[in-house]
C-alpha cells in the first residue's frame, strides 16, 4: 500500500481523540490522591468491605449464570432442530432491548406482594391477605442476580451460537467414530473450541453488570456502583466517592486479565478445504419439548413479561391521566443528546480507525486501543473521573472572559449536557470503532494503493472511495451507539444539567418513588428504541449463515478489547 503523505492530520486527531478517553480516568487518580487518609479509612472500614463483598457475589452469580443459559441456549439452537428453534433463533436476542433498570423496574411492580403474581396465586389457593402467603422478596441478592441473568445472558449466546455454528462437522464425526456420544461431544469437542467465545461473552456481561446502578439500587443491593453514586450525591464527597472509583477500576482490571486469561493460547480455524456446517440433530417429543421450555423460559422473563407489563401499564397510564406534558421535552432531550453524541463518536471514531489504515505502525494502534477503553469504564467512574476536567475547564474560560470581557460563562458545560456528551462519546467510541474497523477489513488496500497513484489525497481516498462502501458498518455503528446512550443511566443521572431529565432519568426517578405507572410510557420508549440495534443483528445472521454470524459476535468481541 502506499502511505506517503496526507497522514498528519489524522494521526493528530486520533492522538486528540485517545487522550480525551485517557483524562478522565488520570483525573480520576488525581481526585482520589485529594482525599485525606482519614476519609479512605473510614470507606475501608465501612464502605469498601460491604460494597465489594456485594459486588463480587453479585458478578459470581451473573457471570455463572448467564454463562449456562447462553451457552446451553447457543448449543440447542445451533446444534439441534426441535420446535421453534428458528423463532428461537433470533428471539432469544430480544432481552438485550431491556435495560437492566427497566426489567428490576418492571418486576418490582410484577412481584409486589399486592401485584398480578401474588394476587393470583392467593386467588387459586384461596388466601385473601398478603400477610397470609406472599413470595420471597424480589429485593434480594438473589433477586439481583436472577434478574439481571435474565436480560445479560444474550452477550454469551450471541458470541457462542456464532463459534458453535463455524465448527467443522468434520469434527464431530472422528468424535462420534471414537465411540463419543452427543453429550460427550459438546464437553470434550465442542465446549473446550467454544470457550474464547464465551470468555468473550461472559466479560462483556460482567462488565454490564459492573455499570449497573439502578437494577441495584432498585434491589436493595449495595455494590461499588451504588456505593460511589451515595457516597458522591448523598455525602456530597468527591474524594471519597473517585477512591471507591478506583476500586471499580481495580475489579474491571480483573475481569480484564481474566478473559485474557481465558483465551490464552486458544486459536481454531475451520478446514479451508472441506468446510462442513454442524448438522443438526433432530429433538423429538418430549425432549423436543424441552428444549423448546429451555429457549423460551429466558425470553419469557426477560422480554416478554416487561414487554407485556409496559404495554399494559402505558395504556392504563394514557386512559387514566393522558401522556404526561413533560414527556415530550423528555423525548426530544434524549434524541438530542443521544443524537449530538452518535455524530460525535463516528466522527472520532472514523478518525482513529482511518489513521490505522493509512499507517498500521505503532502509535496508531496504540491510540485506537486507548480511544476504545472507554466501554470498559463504567459510566459512574467516567462520570467522577470528568467533573474535575469539566470544572477546571469551565473555571478557567470564566476567569478569562470575566477579566477580557467583564462576563461570567458560569456552567456552561455542565448546564448545556455538553458533559454529557463527553461521557456519552468517550463510552461508546469503542462501538462505533469495532463497526467502522470491521467495515474496513473488506476493502481491499490495493483500492487505497490505485487511487494514490492516480492522485488523490488520503482525505479524498476516504471521501470518494471508502465512504461509499462503509455506510452499511457506520449505520450499524451509529444506531448501536445512538441506542446505549438513550439507555445510558449512571453518566446521565451524575453529569446531566440541573432540572434537565431525559427518559432514563425520568424512569429512575419515579421507581425511586415508588410511581412505577408514571414511567411506564419512558420506559416502553426504551425498550422500543432497544429493539433496533436487535434487528440489526439479527438480520445480519439471517444473511448468510456462520460466516455472517462469525461477523456479528466479532463485532461484539471487540467490545472487549
Amino acid at each position: 500500500m502506499i502511505r506517503t503523505g496526507g497522514r498528519g492530520p489524522w494521526r493528530i486527531v486520533a492522538a486528540g481523540t485517545a487522550l480525551a478517553v485517557l483524562a478522565p480516568i488520570a483525573a480520576l487518580v488525581v481526585t482520589a490522591a485529594s482525599g485525606s487518609e482519614d476519609l479512605w479509612r473510614d470507606l475501608i472500614a465501612f464502605v469498601l468491605p460491604v460494597a465489594a463483598r456485594n459486588t463480587l457475589v453479585l458478578l459470581t452469580g451473573v457471570g455463572l449464570l448467564t454463562a449456562l443459559l447462553g451457552t446451553g441456549a447457543a448449543w440447542l439452537v445451533a446444534a439441534h432442530e426441535f420446535p421453534g428453534r428458528r423463532v428461537f433463533d433470533w428471539a432469544l436476542l430480544l432481552p438485550l432491548a431491556v435495560p437492566t433498570y427497566i426489567v428490576a423496574y418492571v418486576y418490582l411492580d410484577v412481584l409486589h406482594p399486592v401485584g398480578p403474581v401474588q394476587g393470583v396465586i392467593r386467588a387459586l389457593i384461596g388466601v385473601d391477605s398478603p400477610r397470609d402467603f406472599r413470595l420471597p422478596d424480589i429485593r434480594s441478592m438473589i433477586g439481583c442476580i436472577l434478574l439481571l441473568s435474565a436480560v445479560l445472558y444474550p452477550y454469551v449466546y450471541l458470541t457462542t451460537r456464532a463459534m458453535f455454528m463455524m465448527q467443522s462437522a468434520n469434527l464431530i464425526d472422528v468424535a462420534r467414530t471414537l465411540g463419543h456420544g452427543r453429550r460427550r461431544i459438546f464437553f470434550r469437542v465442542a465446549l473446550p473450541l467454544a470457550r474464547p467465545a464465551i470468555a468473550v461473552g461472559i466479560s462483556l456481561v460482567l462488565l454490564e453488570t459492573l455499570n449497573d446502578i439502578g437494577a441495584a439500587e432498585f434491589l436493595g443491593v449495595r455494590t461499588l456502583t451504588v456505593s460511589v453514586y451515595t457516597t458522591w450525591i448523598t455525602r456530597s464527597n468527591l474524594p471519597g466517592a473517585a477512591q471507591l472509583a478506583l476500586a471499580m477500576l481495580c475489579v474491571v482490571v480483573c475481569v480484564m486479565a481474566l478473559e485474557r486469561w481465558a483465551r490464552r493460547r486458544r486459536r481454531y480455524a475451520n478446514d479451508a478445504q472441506h468446510p462442513r456446517p454442524l448438522q443438526r440433530e433432530t429433538l423429538r417429543g418430549s425432549r423436543g419439548v424441552l428444549a423448546a421450555v429451555a429457549c423460551g423460559l429466558p425470553v419469557f422473563v426477560g422480554f416478554i413479561v416487561p414487554a407485556w407489563y409496559l404495554i399494559d401499564a402505558t395504556i392504563a397510564r394514557v386512559r387514566f391521566a393522558g401522556v404526561p406534558p413533560s414527556l415530550l421535552g423528555e423525548v426530544l432531550n434524549t434524541v438530542m443528546l443521544s443524537a449530538v453524541a452518535t455524530l460525535v463518536a463516528v466522527a472520532a471514531a472514523l478518525a482513529v480507525v482511518y489513521a490505522v489504515r493509512t499507517g498500521p505502525e505503532f502509535l496508531p494502534r496504540l491510540f485506537l486501543r486507548i480511544a476504545s477503553l472507554g466501554y470498559a469504564v463504567p459510566g459512574t467512574v467516567l462520570a467522577i473521573g470528568l467533573l474535575p476536567i469539566i470544572t477546571g475547564i469551565e473555571a478557567a474560560v470564566d476567569t478569562v472572559a470575566t477579566a477580557l470581557l467583564g462576563v461570567s460563562t458560569g456552567l456552561f458545560l455542565l448546564g448545556s449536557g455538553a458533559a454529557v456528551i463527553y461521557a456519552y462519546v468517550a463510552r461508546f467510541l469503542a462501538i462505533s470503532a469495532g463497526s467502522i474497523e470491521a467495515g474496513f477489513s473488506r476493502v481491499s488496500p490495493s483500492m487505497d494503493a490505485a487511487a494514490r497513484t492516480l492522485g488523490a489525497t488520503v482525505g479524498r481516498v476516504l471521501w470518494q472511495v471508502h465512504l461509499p462502501m462503509l455506510k452499511p458498518a457506520l449505520a450499524t455503528g451509529a444506531l448501536l451507539v445512538f441506542v446505549d446512550c438513550m439507555k445510558e443511566l449512571p453518566a446521565t443521572l451524575l453529569l446531566r444539567p440541573l432540572g434537565f431529565e431525559t427518559l432514563a432519568t425520568h424512569l429512575y426517578g419515579e421507581a425511586i418513588r415508588g410511581t412505577y405507572e408514571d414511567a411506564a410510557i419512558a420506559a416502553l420508549l426504551i425498550v422500543l428504541a432497544g429493539i433496533l440495534p436487535v434487528v440489526v443483528l439479527t438480520r445480519v445472521g439471517a444473511r448468510a449463515g456462520p460466516a455472517r454470524e462469525a461477523e456479528a459476535a466479532d463485532g461484539i468481541s471487540t467490545l472487549s478489547g
